[in-house]
């Protein structure tokens, strides 16, 4: 079978879909390339295959963090279907989705915000209220009102989605836990600990039971859960959790998989609030020097494990080693995600107070 032949495209795509969910993303990069210009040339850049192709690119390139090219990909996506399929069909709204999130990803939250009310707008006139892509649409829009810190328009939305959720697909469906896991975040934000956490035992409960102790959504139901205790000084019970989460992701997923990092990253946060600072700079060195490896030393996620280190040896007393690296981070930071960025804002503050 020839490398065109449609066929052979589709498997080029199954397999660069598999290793994308492996976290292989220079691998599925490569693939995806190669289909969407061999798409391009015998489909022609506005036929829908082509479209899928680049908008699977895109999303390869936002989970390494490289916004600007994934955004690239996604506009011209959004404009093809746009004017080829009209602006109010399905795959229309969701290509604005994927390119407002990598908006969200780049901190340009009103871009994102616009993007969003069109796409929930449409969604309820064209599809109803209650149905799961229109919810989807609140809940992107709810998530971006959460990043502006604008809690009380994120928490109407949540609300509406979870008993909209509740009704029409029943408490243990996986878009309700979901639902519930959001106003749960919208809660901790606001320092309501007791109605977060109530929410969040629920869902893992529901995901234990329904879905198994080592599937994906039940061991972040724990890590959310286990965020909320931290964060109410419960170290220990935390603890309890993201070591299980942490071994669990360890065994299914892999050492170097995005979200064992995190859950070894997680882990390494509540040993420094125990001062265990040896403990947490063995665990964060090895989530730092992994995500330079995977992801690449400007990618968001290193940038974050390298400010936590800086803080675990700051509390080690290796105040020129911290200092040393939090201006590395910082200088990343403005380079990679921009100067107005809220991190990178936040990373310069730190910075300056400690050079004080």
């Amino acid at each position: 079978m020839e490398v065109d032949h449609p066929d052979t495209l589709t498997s080029m795509a199954n397999l660069a879909s598999t290793l994308w969910n492996q976290g292989r993303w220079g691998e599925a990069e490569k693939l995806e390339v190669q289909v969407m210009e061999t798409r391009k040339t015998k489909l022609g850049v506005d036929h829908p295959d082509t479209l899928t192709s680049m908008a699977n690119l895109a999303s390869t390139y936002r989970n390494q963090g490289r916004w600007e090219e994934a955004e690239k990909l996604e506009v011209q996506v959004m404009e093809t279907s746009r004017t080829k399929l009209g602006v109010d069909h399905p795959d229309t709204l969701t290509s604005m989705a994927y390119l407002a999130s990598t908006y969200s990803n780049q901190g340009r939250w009103e871009e994102a915000e616009k993007l969003e009310v069109q796409v929930m707008e449409t969604s309820k006139t064209k599809l109803g209220v209650d149905h799961p892509d229109t919810l989807t649409s609140m809940a992107n829009l709810a998530s971006t009102y959460r990043n502006q810190g604008r809690w009380g328009e994120a928490e109407k939305l949540e609300v509406q989605v979870m008993e909209t959720s509740r009704t029409k697909l029943g408490v243990d469906h996986p878009h309700t836990l979901t639902s519930m896991a959001n106003l749960a975040s919208t809660y901790r934000n606001q320092g309501r600990w007791g109605e977060a956490e109530k929410l969040e035992v629920q869902v893992m409960e529901t995901s234990r039971t329904k879905l198994g102790v080592d599937h994906p959504h039940t061991l972040t139901s724990m890590a959310n859960l286990a965020s909320t205790l931290w964060n109410q000084g419960l170290w220990k019970e935390a603890e309890k959790l993201e070591v299980q989460v942490m071994e669990t992701s360890k065994t299914k997923l892999g050492v170097d998989h995005p979200d064992t990092l995190t859950s070894i990253a997680n882990l390494a946060l509540t040993y420094s609030d125990q001062g265990r600072w040896g403990e947490a700079e063995k665990l964060e060195v090895q989530v730092m020097e992994t995500r330079k490896t995977k992801l690449g030393a400007d990618h968001p996620d290193t940038l974050t494990s390298m400010y936590n280190l800086a803080f675990t040896w700051r509390g080690q007393g290796r105040h020129i080693e911290a200092l040393a690296l939090m201006k590395d981070c910082v200088l990343a930071s403005q380079r990679t995600i921009g100067l107005e960025h809220p991190h990178t804002v936040s990373a310069a503050a730190v910075l300056q107070k400690w050079l004080e």
